[in-house]
C-alpha cells in the first residue's frame, strides 16, 4: 500500500499561492494608478459614407492625432446610408458622453431637414455642436473645350436671347453642387439647365467627357483635375480667393454677388453631452487641427481646416439652415 505524504508539497503550493497572490495585487495596483479614460475609453468618429470619400480622408486625416490630443484611441466607423439618417441615429442614440462623434457634411444637417418632409432626426435640437473641421468651398469648373475663360464669360453667355441653356451637372439633387447652381442662376438672373447624377464622380466624368458644360463641386474633389490641365476652373463661390487656386476670381470679384457655397465638415455629438465633455473634445480638435502634419496634408488636399467654438458652430448651423431652406423651397427642390 502506498502512502503519500502530503507535508512534503505544501511549501511548493504555498509559494505558488504567495505568487499568485503577490501578482495579483500588483496587476490591481497597476490598474488604479492608471486613469479610467487610458484604460476602457475609445471615441468613435463616425462618417455617413463608405471608406474612400472626401469626408472619410478627413476623418482619417485628423483620428490619429486627435486620439493622442484626447489620450486614447479613435476609431473611424462608416455608417453610409440614408443621406446621414443612419449615421445621425446612431450618434443620438449613443451615450451622451462625446465619446461617439459625427463628422458631416453641411448636406445632412443644413440641407436635408428643408429637403426631407420627414426626417428621423432634427439636427438643432437632436446634436450637440462639438466643433467646426473643414471647410470646402465651391468652385465651378467646365471641360477643356468649353470656350469661356470665367464664371463671367459663361454668363454672359447664357443670357444671349434663344440661347440654348447651359447644362450643369450635380451629384445629386438638393446637393451642395445643385444648390450652388441655383444661386448662380438667381444671382446672376440666368437659367442654367441642372443635370443630376448619383454622385460626384460619374457628373465630373461627364463633365471630362463634353456631355454637360460644367459642374459646382468641393475643391478638394476636382483639383487634381484642374492642377492636371483635364478641368478649367471659372470662379470660386467663396468670399475669398482659394490659396490653391490664387489666379482664379470669386464671384464677387467678378460682379457676381451671392454665390457663397461652402460645404463645410463639421463635429457633433448627442444632444445633453455635458458641457464639459463638449469643451475637453473642442480643445482637442483645436489642437490637432493645429498639428504641422495634419494642417498640411489638408490644405494640399484643398481642404481649409477651421476649427471653431461650439457657438460659432450653432451659428452656422442656424444661418446656413436658413439660407438652404430657403433655396430649397423657392425653387421647389424635392429628392429623387
Amino acid at each position: 500500500m502506498t502512502i503519500f505524504n502530503f507535508t512534503l508539497n505544501r511549501p511548493a503550493v504555498f509559494k505558488r499561492r504567495a505568487v499568485s497572490t503577490a501578482l495579483a495585487l500588483l496587476l490591481t495596483a497597476m490598474a488604479f494608478s492608471f486613469p479610467v479614460a487610458a484604460q476602457s475609453n475609445i471615441t468613435r468618429l463616425v462618417v455617413a459614407f463608405p471608406p474612400g470619400g472626401p469626408v472619410d480622408f478627413v476623418a482619417r486625416t485628423i483620428a490619429e492625432t486627435l486620439g493622442k490630443e484626447l489620450g486614447h484611441q479613435v476609431i473611424v466607423e462608416n455608417k453610409a446610408g440614408g443621406n446621414g439618417a443612419i449615421a445621425a441615429e446612431f450618434v443620438m442614440r449613443a451615450t451622451p458622453d462625446a465619446s461617439t462623434l459625427w463628422l458631416t457634411s453641411v448636406g445632412a444637417v443644413a440641407i436635408n431637414p428643408a429637403l426631407y418632409e420627414k426626417l428621423a432626426y432634427d439636427p438643432q435640437r437632436d446634436l450637440a455642436p462639438v466643433s467646426l473641421v473643414v471647410n470646402n468651398v465651391e468652385v465651378l469648373v467646365v471641360g477643356t473645350s468649353v470656350p469661356f475663360a470665367n464664371g463671367a464669360e459663361l454668363v454672359a453667355a447664357s443670357r444671349v436671347p434663344g440661347s440654348k441653356p447651359l447644362s450643369m451637372a450635380s451629384s445629386g439633387t438638393g446637393s451642395v453642387p445643385h444648390l450652388a447652381m441655383e444661386l448662380l442662376n438667381d444671382a446672376a438672373k440666368i437659367n442654367l439647365l441642372h443635370v443630376p447624377y448619383k454622385g460626384a464622380a460619374p457628373a465630373i466624368n461627364d463633365v471630362l467627357a463634353g456631355h454637360v458644360t460644367g459642374f459646382f463641386g468641393d475643391i478638394p474633389g476636382l483639383i487634381s483635375f484642374i492642377k492636371a490641365g483635364k478641368l478649367k476652373a471659372l470662379g470660386i463661390a467663396a468670399p475669398k480667393r482659394h490659396p490653391l487656386l490664387p489666379n482664379v476670381k470669386t464671384f464677387n470679384e467678378m460682379g457676381i454677388a451671392g454665390v457663397d457655397s461652402d460645404n463645410w465638415y463639421a463635429l457633433f455629438t448627442g444632444k445633453g453631452t455635458p458641457s464639459a465633455d463638449l469643451e475637453r473634445v473642442n480643445q482637442a480638435v483645436r489642437r490637432a487641427l493645429s498639428n504641422e502634419q495634419v494642417r498640411a496634408k489638408l490644405l494640399a488636399s484643398g481642404a481649409e481646416p477651421s476649427p471653431s467654438t461650439q457657438a460659432e458652430l450653432a451659428a452656422l448651423l442656424k444661418s446656413d439652415s436658413v439660407k438652404w431652406s430657403r433655396v430649397v423651397k423657392a425653387k421647389n427642390i424635392k429628392p429623387d
